[in-house]
């Protein structure tokens, strides 16, 4: 077992889908922060600043961007987030799905909405995490979590963020949207220091307030896969998009795109 995880916290994802993970990132904080400097100064075709009407502050986001961010693919590989990836997941190998970055500056009043990832994603298993760590001390802009929501009958449908529309034209196969404050469900969040991070399932019920603090909000996630996920198609552009990938169902994602980081 990698020094960073009890058994534990093992135990909590694979039953709940979610755990917190101290210090995952704490070695390679400041190579984050660099990443994300050069990625807000040179945003990626995928980036957005999510402005909404009402709202005040800045809140970006880009993915995909480790094969031109040299710092995010230095920690990607060298980090322990793949090693400790396979102990939560139980699986043999992982591979890097994407990466991506959030940043909140301060008085950004736009909250993240509850969602789902794995709606999203054109990939199923049941051998998924992801990593979200902050590269600031959050407390009012911490992740939300829904333990257990993995678990549900159907899928949460995936929302555009801004717009409030749903990504697909087949809403009958999801379930809509909960509030999980309004009924009562739990949720887990905690206070974090820089390179501390959540990790959680695909498909575990997530989001985070906006930042009413004097300070940012800087956050990198990385989307890892295990043994037994595959491709799936979608009923329209997944995000990430991914295009002309050449993939088909059932088949497991392509190396060369999506690289094996730990083979065990």
């Amino acid at each position: 077992m990698h020094p960073l995880l009890t058994q534990q916290q093992i135990d909590d994802y694979q039953r709940g889908g979610v755990t917190v993970i101290r210090g995952l990132f704490a070695d390679h904080v400041d190579t984050l922060r660099a990443g994300v400097e050069a990625n807000m100064a040179a945003p990626g075709p995928y980036a957005s600043e999510n402005e909404k009407q009402g709202e005040s502050g800045r809140f970006f986001d880009d993915y995909c961007n480790w094969q031109r961010i040299p710092e995010f693919e230095q920690v990607i590989r060298h980090s322990p987030a793949a090693e400790v990836a396979a102990e939560l997941m139980g699986s043999n190998s992982v591979q890097l799905f994407h990466d991506h970055v959030l940043v909140k500056e301060p008085g950004t009043s736009l909250s993240t909405p509850w969602h789902t990832d794995g709606p999203y994603y054109f990939v199923e298993g049941q051998q998924t995490v992801s990593f979200w760590a902050p590269l600031d001390p959050v407390k009012e802009a911490t992740l939300r979590m829904v333990p257990g929501s993995h678990q549900w009958e159907k899928p949460v449908l995936p929302m555009r963020w801004v717009k409030e529309e749903a990504y697909f034209p087949n809403i009958e196969d999801y379930m809509p949207v909960p509030d999980p404050e309004a009924e009562g469900m739990e949720i887990a969040e905690w206070e974090m220091e820089p390179g501390d991070a959540v990790a959680f399932n695909y498909g575990i019920l997530h989001g985070a307030r906006g930042n009413t603090s004097p300070t940012r909000r800087r956050a990198f996630s990385l989307r890892l896969v295990g043994d037994d996920a595959r491709y799936v198609e979608r009923p329209g552009r997944t995000s990430p998009p991914f295009p002309d990938h050449g993939m088909q169902p059932g088949q497991k994602l392509r190396e060369d795109w999506f690289p094996m980081i730990f083979p065990r």
